[in-house]
């Protein structure tokens, strides 16, 4: 009974899986449980219908490996983008982190994670195969690599351009203004404009 401090078992278990967001302790997931409480019944409804829906709808793009509704994601669609030039990201949060800067007009392609040997992720557990697969078939001018400037970043960053390279293509990286140990997602927008303006070539 002490461990439901004096909730109704089901506002309990509310706050429960509320615990299980990244980031919620306990008051937070208490605030969240009471202010479901306290809203209007089609408020909730609705909110779980849109939980729902995200499970049953939200897949990877069948090209960039973003998130989407259908099999093409609405960047991968847009005909006003300039598909020569493709972004290279670690995970989808990174493509909204970019987006914001206002600047990138190209394409993406997910990697969705890190090379990391300590942990067991090598290139067959990342999408780089069907980054190499793209570049030989799309032939772009540029690809860019935005990882994150960490040490799996790095040594993803070093293992995809000695893959593109035979293939004739521009690889550059981010330049400085995102600092060592950063990760895209969280970067502020005028930081993340500065590194994309300058990104270097790798060698």
């Amino acid at each position: 009974m002490g461990k439901r401090a004096g909730l109704p078992e089901s506002l309990h278990e509310l706050v429960e899986y509320f615990k299980k967001f990244p980031g919620v302790g306990q008051k937070t997931a208490q605030r969240l449980a009471f202010f479901i409480l306290k809203s209007p019944l089609e408020y909730t409804k609705g909110l779980a219908a849109a939980l729902v829906k995200v499970k049953e709808v939200i897949r990877f793009c069948v090209t960039c490996n973003n998130l989407s509704d259908g099999q093409v994601c609405d960047i991968c669609g847009d005909d006003e983008r300039d598909k020569s030039l493709i972004c290279v990201v670690e995970e989808p949060n990174d493509i909204i982190a970019v987006e914001r800067t206002g600047k990138f007009n190209g394409v993406y392609h997910v990697l969705l994670g890190a090379l990391s040997p300590l942990d067991g992720i090598g290139p067959e557990e990342l999408k780089i195969k069907e980054l190499v697969a793209r570049v030989r078939e799309k032939k772009p001018k540029e690809v860019i690599v935005a990882t994150n400037p960490d040490t799996e970043g790095e040594t993803t960053a070093l293992y995809l351009n000695k893959v593109l390279k035979p293939f004739g293509v521009k690889v550059t990286r981010i330049g400085y203004g995102m600092p060592v140990g950063a990760e895209i997602e969280y970067a502020d927008q005028a930081t993340l404009l500065k590194a994309m303006d300058s990104r270097r070539e790798l060698a």
